[in-house]
C-alpha cells in the first residue's frame, strides 16, 4: 500500500508500549486508526471539512498524542493561523505525521517548531474526551484481532 502521510517510510519507528506488539509502526497504527476516525473525533471547528475521503482532517493533535502513547518521542506544532497547531510526531530522528494528507499538496515546515503537551491540549474537555474515545476503540480493535 502507498501511504500519503508524512514519514511514512520511517518503519524503523517500533512501538515501545508492548500492549501494542514490537512490530507495530506507524503505518500499521496508521491501518487501524483508517477504521476509527470519524466526525465524532475530528475537532469540532473542522468538522465541517471531514469526510471519509478526508478522514484525517481535524484529528492531528488526539492522534500525535496516541502515537506518542505507542512510540515514545516528543510532539510538535507547526503554528497555524488563529492560534492553532498542526500536531506530529518525532522519534528520535525520525518525523512523522500520520493527519498530513487533510493539507492536500501544502508543504508543512517539520523544523524549529514548538513542543506540545498533552496537559495543556487536554486542558479542553471535549479534546481529552476525542483522544480517550479514539484510544478506546483502537484498544477494542486489538483486543479483537487477538482473539
Amino acid at each position: 500500500m502507498a501511504y500519503q502521510f508524512y514519514g511514512w517510510n520511517h518503519g524503523d519507528v517500533l512501538a515501545t508500549d508492548m500492549d501494542y506488539g514490537e512490530e507495530w509502526t506507524p503505518c500499521k497504527l496508521y491501518d487501524a486508526l483508517s477504521g476509527i476516525w470519524c466526525q465524532y473525533t475530528c475537532a469540532p471547528r473542522l468538522r465541517e471539512k471531514w469526510s471519509r475521503e478526508n478522514k484525517t482532517a481535524g484529528q492531528c493533535s488526539i492522534t500525535a498524542f496516541l502515537a506518542q502513547d505507542i512510540f515514545g518521542g516528543r510532539v510538535y506544532g507547526i503554528p497555524l493561523p488563529g492560534g492553532n497547531y498542526h500536531c506530529y510526531n518525532v522519534v528520535n530522528d525520525c518525523v512523522f505525521d500520520l493527519t498530513s494528507e487533510q493539507f492536500g499538496e501544502e508543504k508543512l515546515n517539520y523544523e524549529n517548531n514548538p513542543e506540545q503537551f498533552r496537559e495543556v491540549h487536554f486542558a479542553k474537555e471535549e479534546k481529552r474526551l476525542r483522544y480517550e474515545f479514539l484510544k478506546g476503540e483502537l484498544k477494542k480493535r486489538l483486543a479483537g484481532s487477538k482473539g
